[in-house]
């Protein structure tokens, strides 16, 4: 007999119990990870014999008999999966879906798409704009390009796609600029050509436009790969013009040969220090000034190191002392009062020229010591640490932390500069612990099938992407920035071979383990299981980037909204559970509970093995007071980091009161609102507040789970 089944659109067709069996699985794997063989192969016979009998039903009958079959076979969970499947597919099915959310913002009522990201102020028109266009976006790739289960797999909480609100263009995340090559071999601005710059103040110039090019052409942040070593040649060529004009001047007055030439070169160099430090200011500004078409400042990353070695490394070190030096000054906000920066971000690598008392450049890392203790920047990368485990080679992150696998082209020599990476997609994993009730066993079954999704993403992603023409974005793939290609030709190439790497991240070791064994991951039991769990998933990157092709990386996710929202869904789904789902956040990554009292030598000791394994993007943190008048004790956690970690920073408190004048620690009361403990002014708008969020510095405040994450965290020093 054939049983007939009427669809939404009133058209009739077979009855097909094949759809119903794939449903309840993809239930069973995805939703509440309780997969038992047979149940779903049941229910839909049991169902194919009711509608013999009845002949002709519609979807909706059949979905409520799915839903009922399953809470009579105990499948509890499995049928809110399902039911939760259901919805997903009717919004996909909805038109103008993001009506509410949009005129809310427009009206400034809108927190969570407000709070969403701290470097973006969403009372602005221009940021409004982006943020609209972000929200379209992402419904219209969720109901039309998005499958299904990987939209309900976000929705719930099992896992996270990161920035949905761009994917439905063919853009890229992250990069490391290929500057170098940009200034040296020129490049296309607008469709304008842009010659090797003749001066240092030029290709300061140059490289921020290049900057804000490339920002506005992909979401995620854009990595210079040795700003003092790039701009270093431009020093020299600056050098030889003054002195030029000097050594006539001199020569016109009659005076000795040795006299000219000392007098030149004195005037010479005055002369190129003058230019250096107005250049850097150029940057600086310029920077933090403009604005993306992302609707904020460019996410620039600025690594600061170059080979003592190297013909240009005297101008190399004073671009870099004069980069400190103007971070250290600060810019002027609206009050007049000169506030740290938050871009460019500022990498310092200490190496062996620079981090013993008596090594040739430890003038500067004293200077970057006294930048962290009050400004919360330079970040540090260990030169001998990245050696060990990046094939011996030290290079920039990609934005806040994502770093690439080592690559060579075809002629064996490492690649690093014009690389990518293109998404994200992190795992709960706390919800994955919960979902397996303390069954260890399961608990493996349930993860192997939720990063399977990001696998899965990964692939979606690069079939998306690899048709795209290289004239979308011709900053980046034809000008230089990532390549030189011609027009019309497809950049598929440069996602394939591990060129270019996409993210398996993860959020919540610390709860996770608290989950299944009761015990923090500081433990020794704990710490060997969160060792095992980190190293599962590094095992499936490797696994599928052989066997893709694709490259696949773990990435130590740093979560500003994610944090929350990911605590919340997993309440949702688990009710309130002391120290996992009551805070209203994850714990970031592998990184040690904010609360928990540990020293900051222990805590950098204790996490450098996970930064090892999450080599695709990884950075660990302390939280230090105003050390200021004690740089001995920063030069000593630098050391430590030089050690012992890869990529580390140190947190301070860099905050002011436009009102009172009050400078120190803004501090969160109960109530989660910002207070001046001094004057107690809680209007935002009358203070600068500056917190580490995500690994760049945010000053537009955060979202609620974010903020009770820094409200909790402890001082480690």
């Amino acid at each position: 007999m054939i049983i007939k089944v009427i669809k939404r659109d009133n058209r009739e067709t077979d009855f097909e119990k094949e759809k119903i069996i794939s449903a309840i699985e993809k239930a069973m794997r995805y939703g509440s990870g309780n997969y038992e063989r047979g149940v779903a192969v049941r229910i839909a016979v049991e169902i194919e014999q009711i509608c013999e009998v009845t002949k002709v039903l519609n979807i909706s009958q059949i979905e409520d008999m799915v839903y009922h079959k399953l809470i009579e076979n105990n499948h509890v969970d499995t049928a809110k999966s399902y039911e939760g499947y259901r919805a997903v597919q009717e919004h996909k099915r909805e038109q103008n879906t993001t009506d509410g959310s949009i005129i809310e913002l427009i009206n400034f009522e809108n927190e969570d798409l407000m709070r969403e990201n701290s470097n973006k102020d969403a009372v602005l028109s221009s940021t409004q704009r982006d943020l609209i266009a972000g929200e379209v976006s992402k419904d219209l790739y969720t109901r039309k390009m998005l499958p299904t289960h990987l939209a309900q797999a976000h929705d719930e909480g099992l896992i996270h796609i990161h920035d949905r609100d761009y994917l439905l263009q063919n853009m890229h995340n992250c990069t490391i600029v290929n500057l170098e090559d940009m200034l040296k071999n020129g490049t296309v601005i607008n469709a304008k050509q842009i010659s090797s710059p003749k001066s240092f103040q030029v290709a300061c110039t140059v490289t921020t436009q290049i900057i804000a090019q490339v920002s506005s052409s992909q979401y995620g942040g854009a990595s210079i790969n040795g700003i003092d070593r790039i701009l270093a040649p431009y020093v020299r060529k600056s050098y030889d013009k003054y002195l030029k004009v000097h050594e006539k001047r001199f020569k016109d007055l009659k005076l000795d040969d040795y006299k000219v030439e000392d007098m030149s070169t004195k005037y010479a160099w005055e002369d190129v220090k003058k230019e250096i430090k107005d250049g850097v200011q150029t940057m600086q500004y310029q920077i933090n000034t403009l604005n993306s078409t992302n609707g904020q400042s460019p996410f620039v990353t600025f690594l600061l190191y170059f080979d003592p070695k190297d013909e240009y490394a005297l101008e190399a070190s004073i671009i870099q002392e004069e980069i400190l030096k103007q971070r250290l000054e600060g810019i002027e906000n609206e009050a007049g009062v000169k506030m740290p920066t938050s871009f460019p971000k500022l990498i310092y690598v200490l190496d062996e020229h620079n981090i013993e008392k008596d090594s040739q450049y430890y003038y500067l890392t004293k200077l970057s010591a006294e930048a962290s203790a009050k400004t919360l920047m330079p970040d540090y990368v260990s030169a001998k640490k990245m050696r060990e485990h990046y094939e011996g080679n030290v290079f920039v992150p990609m934005g806040c932390r994502s770093y690439l696998s080592p690559w060579k082209d075809k002629d064996g020599n490492y690649k690093f500069d014009g690389r990518f990476n293109f998404g994200v997609v992190s795992v709960n994993l706390p919800d994955v612990a919960l979902s397996a009730k303390g069954n260890i066993e399961l608990f493996w079954n349930i993860l192997n099938e939720r990063v399977a999704l990001v696998k899965e993403m990964g692939l979606l992603r690069y079939n998306q992407l690899k048709d795209t023409p290289s004239d979308v974005a011709p900053i980046l793939w034809q000008h230089g920035a990532i390549a030189r290609l011609e027009k019309g030709q497809k950049i598929g190439k440069l996602f394939e071979n591990g060129y270019s790497t996409y993210s398996l991240g993860y959020i919540g070791i610390y709860e996770t383990v608290k989950v299944l064994i009761g015990e923090t991951h500081t433990t020794d039991e704990g710490a060997k299981l969160a060792l095992d769990i980190v190293t599962f998933l590094r095992k499936k990157v490797d696994g599928w980037k052989k066997e893709t092709g694709i490259g696949f990386a773990l990435y130590g996710t740093p979560s500003e909204n994610m944090a929350g929202r990911l605590s919340d869904a997993t309440k949702k789904r688990f009710g309130s559970i002391k120290d996992i789902t009551d805070k209203g956040y994850f714990i970031n990554s592998y990184h040690v509970d904010i609360r928990e009292e540990i020293d900051a030598f222990s805590k950098l000791t204790f996490e450098s093995p996970y930064q090892v394994l999450s080599s695709g993007g990884t950075i660990s943190y302390v939280e230090i007071p105003n050390l200021q008048n004690n740089l001995e004790a920063v030069l000593e956690v630098m050391k430590h980091i030089y050690n012992t970690n890869i990529y580390a920073e140190m947190n301070t408190k860099a905050d002011l009161c436009h009102i009172c004048k009050f400078d120190g620690e803004i501090i969160i009361n109960d109530n989660l609102e910002w207070e001046c403990p001094q004057c107690h002014n809680k209007n935002q708008d009358e203070m600068t507040v500056v917190r580490r969020t995500c690994g760049y510095l945010g000053s537009n405040y955060w979202s609620e789970g974010r903020t009770k994450d820094i409200k909790d965290r402890v001082l480690h020093l």
